[in-house]
């Protein structure tokens, strides 16, 4: 009998530890919005630094006031440029309350991609299917990405699905490119591959999921910088291991933050601000917005040629 008592009183101490975990991850971590600031060293020789605002994955639900509130506050920073790398809904009555949340952002120079979430609603899914990276993609009903599209482009950002296009920014020219998410396999990289501008002073890539196939191409094409979204950080993640799981190509220690893909180009990705409403948890991944300072780089050769064939078959630290 005592060692019956023991057992019981060791489950339910962790039937109580669990328990609590859940209600943080559920109550608090995902609503513990926070702002990841880093610097990149991307930029030419005697360019101007640039204040780069990245939002990603706001699953938004209309009734998700302290992240629209959160989020309005944004505008403060004053950045140069915002970019969205999508996902930014999860409600078929969204649009208002992202669009509102934005607020002055919108105002400001603005560039953006779409994911999953802007296309197709979520749906509950088995949490183990991340797991596997073949699993068949389950699509919830259609959502209204076109309405997002044109509010957005109403008000000045510039859609870059499948687009290359010159823009300047505070002085500093870029010629930026994106693709339609790769995580849907919507990804038609051939419809804007080529040398980047070899004269500009920031060469910019975009997509929703970081997926490698495209990274790759990026990089061969002289690309300095691609922001993407869509891993969330793996959004479940363990004390001194880090995220369980990327959902995409990636491996576990680029879900997050900078990193550098191949011999020259730089990689960004956001842990995003959001969850799917049938999994509204994050632990030890806060949901976050980055304010990327994108400075000049080094004269040590890291900032190579638009058409020089990368010198990696996969990735390096």
């Amino acid at each position: 009998m005592p060692e019956l008592s023991a057992l019981t009183r060791v489950a339910a101490g962790s039937v109580g530890a669990a328990a609590l975990g859940l209600g943080y991850a559920t109550l608090i971590e995902r609503n513990a919005f926070t702002l990841r600031e880093v610097t990149v060293p991307v930029l030419a020789q005697g360019a101007s630094s640039l204040r780069v605002l990245q939002i990603s994955d706001l699953h938004m639900m209309p009734a998700q006031k302290r992240k629209q509130n959160w989020l309005r506050d944004l505008d403060a920073l004053d950045p140069d440029l915002v970019v969205n790398t999508g996902d930014n809904l999860s409600h078929p009555k969204s649009v208002p309350a992202v669009v509102q949340a934005l607020g002055g952002l919108l105002a400001r120079p603005g560039l953006f991609v779409f994911g999953s979430n802007d296309y197709f609603a979520p749906v509950p899914k088995n949490p183990f299917r991340y797991f596997d990276r073949d699993h068949d993609r389950v699509y919830g009903h259609p959502l209204p990405w076109g309405d997002l599209r044109a509010a957005f482009s109403e008000r000045g950002w510039h859609d870059m699905t499948h687009v290359r296009r010159d823009i300047e920014v505070g002085g500093v020219r870029i010629a930026v490119a994106g693709v339609d998410d790769p995580h849907l396999e919507r990804d038609r990289y051939d419809t804007i591959a080529g040398p980047a501008d070899r004269s500009a002073d920031l060469r910019l890539g975009l997509t929703h999921s970081p997926e490698p196939r495209v990274l790759d191409r990026f990089a061969d094409d002289g690309y300095d910088l691609v922001l993407a979204g869509h891993t969330h950080g793996g959004q479940l993640c363990l004390p001194f291991y880090g995220a369980l799981v990327t959902n995409c190509g990636i491996d576990r220690s680029r879900v997050k933050g900078p990193s550098r893909w191949g011999a020259h180009m730089q990689l960004h990705v956001s842990a995003g601000l959001g969850t799917s409403p049938f999994a509204p948890a994050r632990f030890c991944c806060r949901p976050e917005a980055t304010l990327l300072t994108l400075v000049p780089a080094p004269l040590d050769g890291n900032r190579r040629a638009a058409g020089t064939p990368a010198h990696s078959a996969g990735y390096t630290r």
